[in-house]
């Protein structure tokens, strides 16, 4: 596990997703749109409609709390069900993050924001996959409206991560204190808040045509969390230091100091320009699209985007997300103010490019992108979704990225992102699937507690604290297959050695599959293998 910056993720996501609240529909109400023409059925290396099944099965797997007659992943069962009691709060639900019983509030937000942006963009591809998707996000996001019922506080943390990883338990079984930890205006924390405040805005436009009074209770939630946000400044892992490191914090740099003219200030009140125009969310009269407030964010005195240099989008670093998303206003909208994102998103574009002279990025032998080796796979699948995601933005807008002189069109994206993907999923050189449950062969020992313990159903006798260690040690395949979990991945050099005590390699997580899922729904719509939904809103 890695740790966590400044988040931009709300600050930007109110302006990129403002396309979809200005035009008050979702893109497969546009019969010109790129993805509307129909593809013909076409030889494909992999079943991208099986992955992506699988991709959104996963989450099941990481439910807390009370589970619905509806749950598939069949061998989990109830836990969880007192959390938050400690100090009298409603906890109970959301996820785990990764093979630990720790809810983290700061990974399960980037994980809706993400599962969210797949959904905005190719939601309208998924087809049958759409409700389990808006499901997966529905599952974590009524959980943070629980973490942020009371103002000026927010729940980032249920359970003592030391502790518990001093056990290894099944969570049905788990006795570890479950701990509550919180963010309040004594002890802030900015980066978790926004990114709290960006993952309710963004489910609340995956649900504002399914379910618009859950999507105004997400959007006016959204506001007041980053209202916290801006007024109380200060990285949570700061005042949460002895509980959150070494597992989610501020590593990458947060700063508190911000140009006179606060960035969220200027969001709000274009949040409310916003709301104004699409008056489905708070019930006000829709009227034409209100001109846009100009956005130019600035971090330690820079444009937001402008450090060239930083090419990772992951939980941990939000930039590239930012400038692709601000670039999409340019390119979709139109907003000549926001020219230079494009520039930054295709410096990011360039620096991935394999092959001199324009490369930055570091590929295995058998060309997997590689940035580091714990959980490395969570950055190529984030890398993949924003190639499909800017691809998609740069059709609409008709143009191309130009690296020192060499153009590189859409299409050329979209053969960089499927060529990571169909490494994830079985072509490399050990023709192993990365996916539990995806191929012929996929890891067998992944680095998970519930998924490595026999089930309640085999075994329903408590299984003790340190107990479970002895198979956690162990070379015994896991009972219980938690199907879709996408581990950390090979490591340079492309090996793999399926230890259950690797976790930087063998551990699933979250946001690993979070921005898998769009970019599978892409995949498995241009390989011909679903077939578009109805020209309809998708939310």
């Amino acid at each position: 596990m890695a740790c966590a910056n400044f988040s931009f993720t709300f600050l930007v996501l109110c302006s990129c997703f403002a396309t979809s609240f200005i035009a008050c529909h979702g893109f497969p109400v546009h019969h010109n749109n790129t993805f509307h023409h129909r593809h013909h059925p076409r030889f494909a290396s992999h079943n991208y409609r099986d992955a992506l099944t699988k991709s959104i099965l996963f989450f099941e797997g990481q439910r807390s709390g009370k589970l619905p007659s509806s749950q598939r992943m069949t061998w989990r069962r109830d836990s969880g069900l007192t959390d938050g009691s400690t100090v009298h709060v409603d906890l109970v639900g959301g996820y785990y993050d990764a093979g630990d019983n720790v809810k983290f509030g700061f990974p399960m937000a980037f994980t809706t924001t993400m599962l969210s942006w797949s959904v905005l963009e190719f939601g309208g591809l998924m087809k049958g996959e759409l409700q389990n998707a808006r499901e997966a996000i529905r599952w974590a996001t009524d959980y943070l409206l629980k973490a942020t019922a009371h103002p000026d506080t927010i729940y980032v943390q249920v359970g003592d991560a030391i502790k518990d990883h001093a056990c290894w338990e099944r969570p049905e079984d788990m006795d570890t204190p479950r701990s509550v930890f919180k963010v309040d205006k004594n002890s802030p924390g900015f980066d978790v808040a926004a990114e709290t405040a960006a993952a309710l805005a963004a489910a609340s436009l995956v649900f504002r045509r399914c379910d618009p009074t859950y999507a105004k209770l997400l959007v006016r939630r959204a506001i007041r969390v980053f209202q916290f946000a801006d007024k109380y400044r200060g990285a949570y892992s700061n005042g949460l230091k002895r509980f959150v490191r070494p597992f989610y914090c501020s590593y990458s740099g947060y700063e508190v100091k911000l140009v006179p003219l606060s960035p969220a200030l200027q969001v709000l009140i274009f949040f409310k320009e916003l709301m104004s125009c699409c008056g489905v969310l708070l019930g006000c009269i829709r009227r034409p699209r209100t001109q846009l407030i100009s956005i130019t964010f600035k971090f330690n005195g820079q444009t937001l985007g402008a450090a060239q240099f930083d090419n990772t989008f992951g939980w941990d670093n939000k930039h590239v997300g930012a400038r692709i998303l601000l670039s999409k206003a340019f390119l979709v909208q139109k907003l000549q103010s926001l020219h230079d994102y494009k520039g930054h998103a295709d410096n990011f574009i360039c620096s991935l490019i394999p092959g001199p002279p324009f490369s930055s990025a570091q590929y295995t032998p058998g060309g997997l992108l590689f940035k580091m080796s714990d959980s490395n796979m969570q950055y190529v699948t984030s890398t993949s979704f924003l190639l499909l995601t800017y691809a998609k933005y740069l059709t609409s807008a008709r143009t191309v990225v130009n690296c020192g002189g060499t153009v590189v069109t859409p299409k050329r994206l979209r053969t960089i992102a499927k060529k990571q993907v169909d490494y994830l999923l079985g072509d490399n050189p050990l023709k192993m699937s990365y996916m539990v449950g995806y191929g012929p062969r996929y890891p067998q020992r992944i680095h998970h507690r519930g998924s490595s313990l026999p089930s309640i159903a085999a075994h329903p006798r408590k299984i003790q604290c340190t107990s479970g260690f002895s198979v956690m040690n162990s070379q015994s395949p896991n009972p219980n297959v938690l199907v879709g979990a996408m581990v950390g991945g090979p490591d340079e050099h492309d090996r793999f050695p399926d230890e259950r005590s690797d976790y930087e390699q063998s551990e699933p997580a979250t946001y690993i599959n979070a921005p898998l899922v769009g970019a599978l729904a892409y995949l498995a719509h241009s390989s011909g293998q679903l077939e578009v939904l109805a020209a309809s809103p998708i939310y």
